[in-house]
Order: C-alpha cells, then structure tokens, then sequence
C-alpha cells in the first residue's frame, strides 16, 4: 500500500494579466502548499477499483450509485500513467477527502498529483521524470504545481514555475463558508483590466504587496466571501488575509499559532469550515 498526502494549495497572489488565443488565462502566481489535505492510498489490484471517503466524500460522488471506476481527476491521472509507462496492471485507490470540492484550495489537482506520485513510487519511476510533469499539465493548469507540492511562482497557465523560499511552518488558517464557486464562472466576471506583475521582494512582502484579481467576480458571485474576509483581515494577528484561487477558500497567515487559533475560533462559531494548519 502506497500512501500519499494531497495537501492544500493555496494562492498567496493571483494576477491575472492578459486573456490568451487559446481560451486560458495569462496568470502569474505565488503557490504555497500547507500540511495537510486530502489522502491518497494506492495498491495493486486484480481490477480497476476507487473509492472515496471523507467529510467531503458525498460533495464529489454525489448521490449515483458507486462506480468502480468513476471519472473523475484522480482515475483520469491514474489511466494516463499507465498508458505513459506502459503498465499492465490494475490499481484499487482510496481518497480521503477532506477539502472542501470547488474551493479554490486545488482539491482535485492536489489528488491527481498524489495519485500520480503514488504511482510512480509504486512503480519505480523517477518523481523528475518529465513524462510526470507532462501528464500533469495535460490534467489542469494547477496540477504541475500540485505534482511538485513546493513554493513556486507560476507564469503562463500557471503552469510554467519557478522555484522560490518559501515559509515553512508558518500557521495559516483556511476558512469556507460552504459555498461552491464555478471557476469559469469567476473569470467570466473578471474586469480583464490588468494591474501589473507580481514583485521581486522577500516573499512574504511579495504576497503581502500582491493581490488576488479574481476575488472581486468570486465576491459578486458568492457574498458570503466578504464575511469571511472581514473576519480574517481584522483577526489579531494576522499578517495577510486573502481569498485562494477563484474562491471560495480564503486563508490567513499568522505569526503565532495562538493567534491562528483564536480566529479559528471566532470562524467555526459562523459555522464555516475551517482548517488549522501550517505552510509546508
């Protein structure tokens, strides 16, 4: 049994800088992954078998009958593996999921990723082969960073990185207010007005002086975000507060995990989800 974190991604900054020809945006980004997320646990098998369990595991099956092998990201890396390295045998995988599903904190290209690592230990393949990485880019515009799992600046899609210090151990707190937003939904809404590039300081400087320009469209889109903000940017202690991704995950950073702890707190009492946790 192969057993493979998925941890949560988040986006320190997003900027979005330019609509490209082919439909994408171009993004600059500073991703950070924190210490925990959802599981991946992988083995052999006779058939092609996958199961979900979790807090969230009824958000991504939904309510049809168990599937085998239900498509989705995770069996979608797991086919392309095999068909990239030729293996001729079946694997039974298990997700734990514990994120929240379309919230902005990577969730289902944090899983591909971790199934794709998951395979490769397995089966002995390099985790710098560049089949990985290309499998990866074919998955969704986060799941290069997501298979890499370090602080990075990413340019182009978001998928052209580059390797930065990051800050580990710094506790962080993700907050949902339980509120799925539709990615192409958001940048549907986006201003398409550019606001410049992400800066060459220290970076938290970087993040703190960055920006997120899809939390305008997502705050239209779900207002239960501003509340989330609100609570968070006025938390004690809290050195940047910001939503991930095209929402609805914000998160806060924080010097002290006491700090971190009280605006937990102060979080779950509105009923949201939240999640203790520090940057990796």
């Amino acid at each position: 049994m192969i057993t493979e974190p998925a941890p949560a991604k988040l986006n320190l900054a997003l900027h979005v800088r330019r609509r490209r020809p082919d439909g994408y945006h171009e993004l600059e980004t500073i991703f950070a992954f924190c210490r925990d997320g959802d599981l991946i646990e992988l083995e052999p098998a006779t058939d092609n078998a996958f199961a979900v369990a979790g807090p969230f595991a009824a958000a991504l099956t939904g309510s049809a009958p168990a599937e085998p092998w239900a498509d989705n990201l995770v069996t979608r890396a797991a086919d392309a593996f095999t068909a990239e390295y030729r293996v001729d045998r079946a694997h039974r995988i298990a997700l734990t999921k514990n994120l929240p599903i379309a919230s902005g904190i990577g969730g289902g290209s944090a899983d591909a990723a971790a199934t794709l690592r998951a395979l490769a230990r397995l089966h002995r393949v390099p985790l710098d082969d560049p089949g990985l990485m290309t499998i990866a880019a074919g998955l969704g515009a986060d799941v290069p960073a997501c298979l890499r799992g370090a602080t990075t600046i990413g340019r182009g899609r978001g998928d052209a990185l580059e390797p930065v210090a990051g800050l580990p151990g710094m506790p962080v707190l993700l907050v949902n207010p339980g509120v799925p937003v539709s990615t192409g939904a958001v940048f549907a809404r986006w201003d398409g007005v550019d606001r410049g590039p992400i800066g060459k300081d220290d970076l938290l400087t970087r993040a703190c002086a960055g920006r997120n320009d899809l939390q305008a469209a997502a705050r239209g889109l779900a207002p239960a975000i501003d509340a989330v903000l609100d609570l968070l940017t006025s938390a004690p202690g809290a050195l940047l507060a910001r939503m991930s991704g095209s929402g609805a995950t914000c998160f806060a950073l924080f010097d002290r995990e006491t700090d971190r702890a009280a605006a937990a707190g102060a979080a779950c009492a509105r009923g949201w989800w939240c999640l203790e946790t520090a940057l990796a």
